[in-house]
């Protein structure tokens, strides 16, 4: 649609609304083909669904287009590992798909060899194996699945980092600029002014059906607990199975054992799920659902000492893909939206879908499974 860089009117090539990490990746991959691009975020960096995400780099298997995405965007996350600085906590440390019980390992059966043909390095653990790859959780679970390549990282430094690597390349970031409006003619704000663009991004996670109301993007409010510093309590990122069933329920509220080792020896523990609710403000209810979860798996994790709990808002869609292509009814206006979950993991082959599209260029795997097309109405 670009071709070359617009270096007329409108001012930019390209202007983005939100500065998470969905936003940030797109755009630098739009700095990087020499496009002039703007940020608008009206809080801060990294905020929203970002600062809620347990920075999780997962290769998930719900669907083909789902993995087509989630593996694509593991693999970019490999090519930017090296350069990421330290406080991004970068940190390879596989997933354990833990089953409780043999019902359970049918499903690990059943992953390891879709990841198999797939050429994604996984591992079956025994009872025994599992016991010794972490010693933590409770004896007598059946087994897991282990996925070498996945990562953890520390996603508001990730954005902050993209965002810096944007500027070097000539972005501007404008922060407590709130966009009310975003169309054709440009991003709208409170005050009437508007900023012009050749591209308008919706990238406003749970906020971009306020721009977009076409958007089916609902917010899922999910919880996080970070413990003090416990250095090697556990080693690799550990699921539930089960969280994969609480991760389909589209409307109950719902809760998973899921624990993150951080590189600072700190634990991460969610998660939960919740629809229609829009506050900020800890559910204890919920809270004490999720570790009590996290208790049966980890016996010893009520004994330790938490630092901070917060929630956020995730972008979820009705078939759990995310938004992004342009949205009909607009000749210039994409959204890059509605992942979820899966944000962290999908950012960077959300920024390359959105620039192959831009560009008019082929990309790496098909788009047409995320187009925004797939399931809204045409704006009026």
């Amino acid at each position: 649609m670009l071709g070359n860089p617009i270096m007329s009117e409108p001012v930019y090539d390209v202007v983005i609304a939100g500065a998470g990490i969905v936003g940030a990746a797109c755009a630098y991959a739009c700095s990087r083909e020499g496009l002039k691009v703007a940020v608008l975020e009206r809080d801060f960096i990294g905020g929203g669904a970002t600062a809620a995400g347990m920075g999780h780099v997962v290769v998930m298997d719900d669907s083909e287009a789902q993995f087509a995405l989630t593996r694509y965007s593991q693999r970019l996350w490999q090519e930017l590992a090296s350069e990421l600085p330290a406080d991004c906590e970068y940190v390879r440390t596989g997933t354990l798909w833990v089953a409780a019980d043999e019902e359970e390992l049918i499903e690990v059966r059943r992953k390891h060899q879709f990841y198999s043909q797939r050429k994604v390095p996984s591992e079956i653990l025994d009872s025994r194996s599992l016991d010794a790859a972490e010693p933590q959780l409770r004896t007598g679970l059946a087994g897991a699945l282990f996925v070498k390549e996945d990562a953890v990282v520390y996603p508001p430094c990730v954005a902050r980092y993209l965002l810096e690597r944007s500027r070097d390349l000539g972005a501007r970031v404008l922060l407590g600029k709130e966009v009310i409006r975003l169309d054709d003619e440009g991003a709208a704000f409170e005050d009437g002014t508007v900023m012009k663009g050749a591209v308008m991004v919706n990238a406003a996670g749970a906020r971009a059906a306020s721009l977009h109301p076409d958007l089916p993007i609902v917010p899922r409010k999910g919880h996080l607990l970070i413990t003090e510093r416990y250095p090697a309590f556990v080693h690799h990122q550990l699921i539930e199975l089960g969280y994969l069933k609480s991760a389909h329920k589209s409307t109950a509220d719902s809760v998973a054992f899921n624990v993150q080792p951080r590189k600072t020896g700190q634990l991460l523990i969610g998660s939960s799920r919740q629809y229609g609710m829009d506050s900020p403000e800890v559910d204890r209810s919920i809270l004490s659902r999720m570790l009590a979860r996290a208790g049966q798996y980890i016996p010893s994790l009520p004994g330790l000492s938490a630092l901070r709990v917060w929630t956020g808002l995730r972008a979820a869609t009705p078939d759990n893909l995310p938004l992004i292509g342009r949205c009909p009814g607009y000749r210039h206006v994409f959204a890059a939206a509605g992942h979820e979950g899966l944000g962290i993991t999908t950012s960077l082959a959300t920024a390359r879908l959105l620039i192959d599209q831009l560009m008019s260029r082929a990309p790496a795997i098909s788009s047409e499974p995320y187009s925004v097309q797939r399931n809204i109405a045409v704006h009026g």
